[in-house]
């Protein structure tokens, strides 16, 4: 795993974590205050039971942080102290929830003796619950509720697991279809420049053979590899900077390839014929491989019109516009043809528009 794939499976957990923090919270707030207003009669029997209710806020604040293990163990102490003191001080039923939510969001990530804690911990809620009057009230619920808790809390931790590995997974994809459109690149460069040395390997051999009995087809011979290393030059110039000659439905049917390898959805809209699919291929190409090497999309859309053509993807990672770089090169090109090319980040979404003629409120509705 690279770090960008670390980094995109720790910024997707922390986004569900954080949801649960927000979803979960106000509930548990009330129900700590009913439940303390309802089982005491002055204020230090509320401090004893208030005290589990912060201890099983503060594991449940940290859990959602990812960062449990630093107080898993202090608030485990202070809910099982507050447990028999609810029993025997308070006459509450209700003071196992500390342990029932610590014991729960802690447990499942124990790497050793985990049986041997879930059994202790729900011995010592029953041993205790013995002390209170009323088998129902004070054992069989905190038992039964804390067992139901730490089974679901296991099942959520798989839920979690489940999507890192499919992070993880989309990750890998990416990175592969990187790879692909290097392998690729590589491809078109072997092509421009592999012929082109043989050839002038064969010639200059030539040529040394020629050149004390045949000057005049010696000097002939040099001319060719001269214009010929002139023209792979240029064609190495125009694939280096996005400008070698491109087939634009060639270029849709690679950019939908590569973004299903990577586990992006694409869509694409055809309204017209744009024609220039040449330029068109180019600002495709350029702007698939950025969306594959710096955004976290999960999906794409392609419109062509008569106008032009829009890119849309939803994996922007701020509210501004980051250095166009490839893309600044082909806008001066598309500008030096009579066009327009645009990019624009909103609402989590990065469009690239390349168009000719009006960028009317139409021709933006694709974003």
């Amino acid at each position: 795993m690279t770090a960008r794939s670390l980094r995109i499976t720790a910024t997707t957990q922390g986004r569900l974590r954080r949801l649960n923090l927000l979803t979960a919270t106000p509930p548990l707030v009330v129900t700590a205050a009913l439940l303390s207003v309802k089982d005491t009669d002055g204020w230090w029997q509320i401090a004893i039971l208030a005290s589990g209710m912060v201890a099983a806020l503060v594991a449940f604040e940290r859990w959602t942080a990812n960062d449990l293990g630093r107080v898993f163990w202090p608030c485990l102490a202070v809910a099982i102290i507050v447990w028999p003191l609810s029993v025997m001080l308070t006459d509450s039923g209700n003071g196992y929830w500390g342990i029932c939510v610590v014991g729960s969001l802690g447990i499942p990530r124990l790497r050793r003796h985990t049986r041997t804690v879930i059994a202790g911990l729900l011995v010592y809620i029953a041993a205790v619950g013995l002390l209170g009057d009323g088998l129902v009230k004070y054992l069989l619920i905190p038992v039964g509720i804390t067992a139901i808790a730490i089974g679901s809390s296991f099942l959520g931790e798989r839920f979690y697991a489940v999507v890192e590995e499919l992070e993880q997974s989309k990750a890998r994809e990416a990175e592969l279809a990187v790879i692909r459109e290097r392998v690729r690149f590589a491809g078109d460069l072997h092509d421009i420049q592999g012929h082109t040395l043989h050839v002038v390997k064969l010639k200059t051999t030539l040529a040394r053979k020629l050149v004390r009995s045949d000057p005049a087809r010696a000097e002939e011979e040099l001319r060719e590899i001269h214009a010929l290393v002139s023209d792979t030059i240029t064609q190495t110039k125009e694939l280096a900077y996005a400008q070698r000659r491109l087939n634009l439905n060639a270029e849709l049917e690679n950019a939908k390839n590569l973004f299903e390898a990577a586990g992006i959805r694409v869509r694409i809209s055809r309204d017209g014929d744009p024609g220039r699919g040449e330029l068109f291929g180019q600002v495709l190409r350029e702007t698939t491989t950025n969306i594959l090497r710096h955004a976290q999309a999960s999906q794409v859309r392609i419109t062509l019109s008569a106008q032009g053509i829009t890119i849309v993807n939803d994996g922007a990672t701020g509210d501004t516009v980051p250095e166009l770089r490839g893309l600044s090169a082909l806008r001066q090109k598309v500008a030096g043809d009579g066009g327009e090319l645009l990019v624009s980040v909103s609402n989590g979404e990065f469009t690239t528009a390349a168009r000719f003629g009006v960028f009317s409120a139409a021709a933006e509705s694709g974003r």
